[in-house]
């Protein structure tokens, strides 16, 4: 029998439910229609309905497990607990929180991680990791629109994409060594930024050429 809340669902709704249960069965039946059919079985949904909800197949059932992720992330902080962190704490947290979550999963990440690997999948894969990198961002309480906006996204994908490639086959205690990588990787990340907005401060302060000949030709009054 479906679950009560699953009755007269929509296919994003019955996608998004079934995503983390494809997710379990994927790391024995990889991301597959007999996957997709388990986790039916398990949340009592017909089979044939189920196999709507990805046309597109193992890389949608990614897709939807990733946005899982996401918001499961999202559900786990309180607006007040991330404005008491450091901007360094916050990414952190969040970043560390998304390994928890998969840590379940790991062989199912694996098989993940090939698919996207592929060729012909690399475009999907860089989205999925701009929309995990631009989600940390904003719960981060990012809110930049110039190119800040853009390169953070691009440095944090960056340093969570070498940071799950660690972590898929790290057997420490804890995630001990996937941790001391990301902290290294975030401590990087920070004295950039700091340099950065050195380099920026001293830049807004730098004579301009141009507004000192326009000043010639049109001096201020």
């Amino acid at each position: 029998m479906a679950h009560p809340e699953l009755n007269d669902a929509t296919l994003d709704e019955i996608r998004e439910a079934l995503a983390p249960e494809v997710a379990l069965n994927a790391a024995f039946d990889g991301w597959s229609a007999q996957a997709v059919a388990q986790a039916a079985d398990t949340l009592g949904l017909d089979r044939d309905v189920a196999a709507l909800a990805y046309p597109g197949g193992a890389i949608e059932m990614i897709d939807a497990w990733f946005a899982h992720i996401d918001s499961a992330m999202s559900a786990r902080f309180t607006d007040a607990q991330l404005a008491a962190m450091k901007i360094r704490e916050r990414i952190t947290a969040l970043v560390e929180a998304r390994l928890d979550l998969l840590a379940g999963n790991r062989e199912a990440l694996r098989r993940a991680l090939a698919i996207l690997a592929m060729p012909q999948n690399a475009a999907r894969a860089a989205r999925l990791g701009w929309r995990s990198a631009d989600r940390m961002w904003r719960l981060a309480g990012d809110t930049a629109t110039d190119y800040n906006h853009y390169t953070k996204r691009a440095i944090l994908g960056g340093v969570y994409a070498a940071t799950i490639a660690v972590f898929v086959n790290d057997e420490s205690e804890d995630w001990s060594e996937t941790r001391g990588f990301l902290g290294r990787r975030i401590d990087g990340v920070m004295q950039f930024e700091k340099a950065k907005a050195r380099l920026l401060g001293r830049g807004q302060h730098r004579p301009s050429l141009s507004r000192f000949i326009g000043r010639l030709r049109y001096p201020a009054v």
